[in-house]
């Protein structure tokens, strides 16, 4: 397939010229070269996603492979550097470089008078490379690499005001905790490579098919690529570092933490869907835990301040309702979450970048209040993302939470009821948010309030793009029930027809899914209006730091203590046990070999006498040298 290899090239060509030129470019020129590169890629994605469609359309399977080069040849192991484009890999193209796009331009307004300009369009640009490459690789090798390098960016972005003690904090607890999931992933890789003697997707995944159901082999693999995914895509017990990644400039939060980098754990489980389909036991676990984390998430969301971390807990909540459709086998409305988040997530916290541009980079939403008036263009599309969000039909997130929560009551009745607790609170925090922050009257600083103003079209026109997106996404994959042709999943159909056909749960009548969706829709409506009776008509705020809080709120606002848990039970014992080991390493085992060097040097300074040069010393060793060997002839011998 023509132009695959410049889909990736391309952004790694622009992180070597911002790279090397970021000292001596103008912004201008960064920008064009920043922006310019990834939309070149979404042009040429655009091309690929065309070949794919027209396929499909003509009944085919549409998966084009492209080996770049045969990279490693050991043995039976045989690792080429690879593509492959399928209708799964060709709608993560389009996401990845389309919202990517959006956020590089936003990223020219808002980082405009940054100092960091051309390094941040850098790790931007390597970013994209990174997971373009993440999501093209025919084979688990080259995944890992990008898995990998996305991790390396996240890092480098999220402590890019390393400045700040806490935000380097805030990146190296990403950085680590991710590196855990990816133990996993390396573990799963060595035993893919043993059970199937292959590392290709090509290879593996219809000889996975022809396994028994509950195979042990696939329980464990299973097992290992879901534990990558809970690091990467922010679940329990792996979660926290996703809130604290905040630290870094908003667009960041946009593109990685919103659109893209979490949602790999997602892909990584579409990707080999057939390995989880016949692993049962794994499946149950990934539902239960997507479960617990959209709700955990969601309670913590609820009392949050800070208007980006209530969008960071509430992509941690949306990451748990996507494990939950891939547990309960909803692979395509999984995977259709991932594009409506995609785009109502990315539209809200670039939104949430606007406002604090506008408030001089103020985050509590206790000091906003009344900002529609100021910035209308940032809440119209902010409430449209909200909605999205929400599930109020006939918006985006509505057709896609609707399909989760379908399967999850087919499944089971438990992940229902679960599911759709989650989804009230969702309702009631983003409209919490929305409410604080532009209704009422104006709670910060004269200053503040006289700087107010509308962003620049560059960070506007990408916010009324995705508010359009959000608005007609949920049209891509239109349920039967609702007169649709399910176009989303006609088109995925041969990525999951191996899952699908071992697939034993049951169907819904169009009068049961009426009845889930009208429920679904009318609490959404139900929970706006209870946030809006709160912070509207009561124009109720939230408690202030040094005020007593109830018990729940205390934990909700404080998450559970979490984080104090990890550190009392994990990183003090850790650091304790490092303390003892640096000073078993110092004083005994570098004591050891310092005495060893000490009793040389000291053995070379008494040998050092019988070399002095002086004669008369030579002879009085001479005499006792004499002495000694005519007692030895006398006594000894």
């Amino acid at each position: 397939m023509t132009g695959l290899i410049w889909i990736v090239l391309l952004p790694l060509i622009g992180f070597v010229l911002n790279g090397l030129g970021r000292n001596s470019l103008s912004k201008p020129i960064i920008s064009l070269i920043g922006c310019g590169t990834i939309l070149a890629s979404f042009l040429l994605s655009c091309n690929v996603f065309g070949a794919v469609y027209a396929a499909r359309q003509g009944g085919e399977d549409a998966a084009f492979s492209q080996t770049i080069f045969h990279w490693i040849s050991a043995g039976n192991l045989h690792i080429s550097l690879s593509f492959l484009v399928d209708p799964l890999s060709a709608i993560m193209l389009l996401i990845i470089t389309g919202i990517g796009f959006l956020i590089h331009l936003y990223s020219t307004g808002y980082m405009k008078h940054d100092a960091g300009f051309g390094k941040f369009f850098a790790y931007l640009n390597l970013f994209i490379f990174f997971m373009l490459l993440l999501v093209l690789g025919s084979n688990y090798v080259v995944m890992f690499i990008g898995w990998e390098g996305v991790g390396l960016c996240s890092y480098l972005l999220i402590g890019f005001w390393y400045q700040r003690v806490d935000y380097a904090s805030a990146a190296k607890k990403a950085f680590v905790m991710n590196r855990i999931g990816d133990l996993g992933f390396l573990l799963a890789i060595f035993l893919l490579f043993y059970t199937f003697g292959s590392l290709e997707f090509n290879d593996i995944l219809p000889k996975a098919a022809g396994f028994p159901v509950g195979d042990s082999s696939l329980f464990l693999i299973s097992l290992l690529l879901f534990i990558a995914a809970t690091g990467k895509s922010a679940q329990i017990p792996l979660f926290t570092w996703l809130p604290d990644a905040m630290a870094g400039p908003t667009p960041v939060s946009a593109l990685i933490h919103a659109a893209t980098m979490v949602t790999a754990g997602i892909y990584l489980i579409a990707r080999s869907n057939i390995l989880f389909t016949l692993s049962p036991a794994t499946m149950e676990i990934i539902a239960i835990v997507g479960l617990l984390t959209a709700l955990l998430a969601a309670f913590i969301a609820v009392t949050q301040n800070d208007i980006k971390k209530v969008l960071a807990y509430s992509t941690v909540s949306q990451l748990g309702y996507m494990f939950l459709g891939l547990g309960v086998g909803a692979f395509t409305g999984a995977f259709f979450h991932v594009i409506t988040h995609a785009f109502f997530k990315a539209l809200l916290f670039l939104g949430a970048g606007s406002v604090i541009h506008a408030m001089s980079n103020e985050q509590d939403m206790r000091s906003m209040g009344g900002l529609k008036k100021k910035l209308p263009i940032t809440f119209v599309t902010m409430l449209i993302g909200t909605i999205a969000i929400a599930g109020i039909p006939p918006l985006a997130g509505f057709f896609s939470k609707d399909e989760i929560l379908a399967h999850a009551f087919a499944h089971n009745k438990i992940l229902w009821v679960g599911g759709f607790v989650g989804a009230l609170f969702t309702a009631f925090y983003m409209f919490r948010m929305l409410f604080l922050t532009f209704y009422g009257k104006f709670r910060g600083t004269y200053d503040q309030e006289r700087h107010l103003h509308e962003s620049p079209v560059v960070m506007t026109l990408p916010l009324i793009i995705l508010a359009v997106l959000s608005f007609g996404g949920g049209f891509l994959n239109i349920p039967e029930a609702l007169g649709g042709h399910t176009g989303l999943s006609n088109f995925l159909q041969p990525v999951f027809a191996a899952s699908t056909s071992k697939n034993t749960s049951g169907h819904l009548s169009h009068t049961t899914e009426y009845i889930l969706m009208g429920l679904s829709a009318l609490a959404a409506l139900v929970m706006a209006g209870y946030a809006y009776a709160k912070y509207i008509k009561k124009a109720a705020l939230p408690v202030a730091d040094h005020e007593d809080r109830s018990v729940l709120e205390r934990l909700s606002y404080h998450k559970f203590y979490i984080d104090e848990f990890y550190d009392r039970v994990v990183t003090r014992p850790l650091n304790g046990l490092s303390s003892l080991f640096y000073a078993v390493d110092r004083k005994l085992i570098d004591g050891f070999v310092n005495y060893i060097g000490n009793g040389a040097s000291q053995a070379g300074t008494l040998l050092r006498l019988l070399q002095q040069g002086n004669v008369g010393y030579y002879i009085f060793y001479m005499v006792i040298g004499i002495i000694a060997v005519l007692a030895y002839g006398l006594f000894i011998i």
